[in-house]
């Protein structure tokens, strides 16, 4: 959502080979792990994934899934919350219980909560240590399965849950990293004097992320996945905009991965290669969920301007692969957190003000099968947002949210919504957005 590494020794030839392996196994994070029971299980099976270049292309007997069917609205459930919740158990279910309650109250018929925000869990994991916003200290066991009770409190209020991961953050916003665990296979790898698996952690501008062009970091990321859906009767996995960070291959302090790239001798270009690596990633986890469970969905929210996600210098979100192709995503969900007056800063209408923002995605989406939920901000309602406007359209209008899912829906191309964030529903600010939103949300 919209909040908020490099150990220099020599590169060895076993990673370049693992950035361009174009069929593995599973099996190798057993060691890598020091795998064993439960670990072993998840990692045992084979996955093969769609190599460099591929296009899966459309199947005629592609089926839109049952769940998909019904008019999706859903809110966001973040770390930040997690942050908020008490701690012990019957605090902490009450409190739940109460989310939950709201978000029936409000017309909702899905939540997204975070299950991994930084290389983390807010379950108990054969992966990743516990969630720093879970218990209150990364790698402390809160005694209980807080991430259990939200599933089986959500579906006993006929809520839909979807499982929310950050794939390669590890620091950020709250998160630091004296607050990592030293549980955490990322301190590890760059603790344990084993040159080998250095650069599987990166630090870029102060932050560190897991190595998206690292064959055992997708590996990790998929058994995870993998994990989730066999311990937890979720209806999706869901990922959001934290892909690559912005890069600049010109100085070695901010190129990230550019070593990685000149080992592989690759003959695409850096930034078609660094897509490439997402598109492995997202693949791997398309599988991995219609293998555990084809009945859930998997689906991502990027950032919502085309404008962006095209670039060359960060993120390398292939967006038009994933919405033109078969076998990354059931959903796409753009975050067009803009108003519908949104200006440039020379003061002329913007490309990405919430209409013509809206043809651009419903374009894409006709040249493919996958289906267009929208990410809608609420968390914007009633502030001084810079819109470049004299006045901040957010502070001169109350029902802009409410508009913007009847825009949604008219077009006849928009199969839902889901806002940032459940707090922002709370807040003072948003109290008349909300008021004008939930007729809507209830009238279907």
């Amino acid at each position: 959502m919209k909040l908020l590494g490099k150990k220099r020794r020599p590169m060895i030839k076993a990673v370049a080979a693992a950035c361009v392996a174009v069929v593995f196994s599973m099996g190798s994070l057993a060691a890598v792990y020091g795998g064993t029971g439960a670990n072993q299980r998840l990692l045992q099976e084979p996955v093969t994934y769609i190599g460099p270049g591929a296009e899966p292309g459309i199947s005629e007997t592609s089926q839109v899934p049952e769940q998909m069917q019904e008019e999706l609205k859903g809110v966001w459930i973040s770390y930040l919350e997690w942050n908020t919740l008490p701690k012990t158990e019957p605090e902490f279910k009450q409190a739940a219980d109460a989310m939950l309650d709201h978000c029936v109250d409000w017309g909702m018929n899905a939540v997204f909560l975070h299950a991994h925000s930084h290389t983390d869990a807010a379950y108990p994991s054969d992966f990743f240590p516990w969630s720093k916003f879970v218990s209150g200290v990364q790698g402390q066991n809160p005694g209980f399965d807080p991430f259990g009770y939200f599933v089986k409190a959500a579906h006993d209020r006929g809520l839909k849950l979807h499982a929310w991961f950050n794939p390669y953050r590890i620091t950020g916003y709250l998160m630091s990293w004296d607050d990592v665990s030293q549980q955490s296979p990322a301190k590890q790898w760059l603790l344990d004097e084993t040159p080998e698996n250095d650069r599987w952690v990166l630090k870029h501008e102060g932050q560190y992320y897991l190595n998206p062009s690292v064959l055992q970091v997708r590996e990790l990321v998929a058994a995870s996945v993998r994990e989730v859906l066999e311990k937890y009767d979720v209806d999706g996995i869901h990922f959001d905009d934290y892909f690559y960070p912005s890069v600049d291959d010109s100085k070695e302090d901010t190129w990230f991965d550019k070593p990685e790239y000149d080992l592989s001798k690759s003959a695409l270009p850096i930034a078609a290669w660094r897509r490439e690596n997402v598109n492995q990633l997202v693949s791997l986890v398309y599988q991995t969920v219609k293998e555990v469970k084809p009945s859930a969905v998997f689906g991502i929210s990027p950032q919502g301007y085309l404008g962006n996600l095209r670039s060359d210098t960060s993120m390398f979100i292939d967006i038009d692969r994933w919405m033109e192709s078969e076998g990354y995503v059931d959903y796409i969900m753009p975050q067009l957190y803009w108003g519908f007056e949104a200006m440039t800063s020379e003061r002329l209408p913007a490309e990405f003000a919430f209409g013509q923002n809206l043809e651009s995605w419903i374009a894409l989406k006709k040249k493919g099968r996958v289906t267009l939920y929208l990410g809608l901000g609420m968390y914007r309602a009633g502030t001084n947002v810079n819109d470049h406007n004299e006045v901040s359209e957010w502070l001169r209008y109350q029902d802009i949210i409410k508009r913007q899912v009847e825009a949604g829906r008219a077009s006849g191309q928009v199969s839902g919504f889901c806002f940032f964030s459940y707090s922002s529903f709370l807040e003072e600010t948003s109290a008349y957005e909300v008021a004008n939103l939930i007729p809507v949300l209830k009238d279907r």
